[in-house]
């Protein structure tokens, strides 16, 4: 089993290239193991994990609502953003400036195969770096992501996920509010949820955070979680 993960920053970037990237790895790993099934000369499958902003965007899950959407094409123009339908999981989520996403496009048959397992270590790995600023990340009872003061009037979700998986091989992933517009999610009904609010670690801190830091702790915490053997940096595209 290979626990290499190949990790790559991709700065601030188009959500659809960036989509069509992480299709070209996920094609790639499946190809691989496609080949596997009938040789004996065994390759090893690749993991990666992508981190990246977005220009302003929203993305709609496959099973999404599209009613979540509360503005139509003219005002997402006059705003500067985008809409996607896409082949995650889950609802509506906006991506942004100030927002850090990771895309990890692991082979799980080089980790363990559960998706539930998958997620939950996902959130675990957001909730041990906001815990690092003070704040108790949450899970919220069939709400996948990361909450505070869940059970609360004042519950509010900080990280979004949604993925896609084929053959064990993941991709979509996690949305982290770090300096985030929160305005932007008031044209949405946020994946699918009434009646609980958005928050970012610049509003619960009351001031911006590196984005660097943030992502060298995510970086660390998916390394514990998901026992990874090395990390081999990639240079931006």
């Amino acid at each position: 089993m290979n626990r290499k993960v190949i990790i790559e920053d991709l700065g601030s970037s188009d959500y659809k290239e960036v989509w069509d990237y992480q299709t070209q790895l996920l094609d790639k790993t499946i190809a691989i193991k496609r080949k596997n099934r009938v040789s004996e000369d065994l390759e090893e499958t690749p993991n990666y994990f992508l981190f990246v902003e977005h220009p302003h965007v929203y993305t709609l899950g496959k099973s999404g609502d599209l009613n979540n959407l509360l503005i139509n094409e003219n005002q997402l123009k006059e705003k500067g953003a985008t809409y996607y339908k896409i082949n995650r999981g889950g609802d509506i989520t906006y991506h942004g400036p100030g927002q850090i996403v990771g895309y990890p496009i692991l082979d799980l048959e080089n980790f363990f195969t559960d998706i539930h397992k998958y997620l939950r270590l996902l959130e675990e790995v957001i909730i041990k770096t906001i815990a690092d600023y003070g704040l108790k990340g949450e899970r919220s009872q069939g709400e996948t992501g990361v909450w505070l003061d869940v059970g609360t009037p004042f519950a509010r979700k900080i990280c979004a996920m949604g993925i896609r998986s084929s053959r064990w091989v993941t991709m979509h992933g996690f949305a982290l509010n770090a300096n985030t517009n929160l305005g932007y999610f008031d044209n949405i009904i946020p994946c699918g949820i009434r009646g609980k609010a958005i928050t970012s670690l610049e509003a619960e801190l009351n001031r911006k955070v590196n984005l660097e830091e943030v992502k060298e702790k995510i970086t660390e915490y998916f390394r514990q979680e998901f026992e990874v053997e090395e990390f081999l940096s990639k240079v931006n595209l």
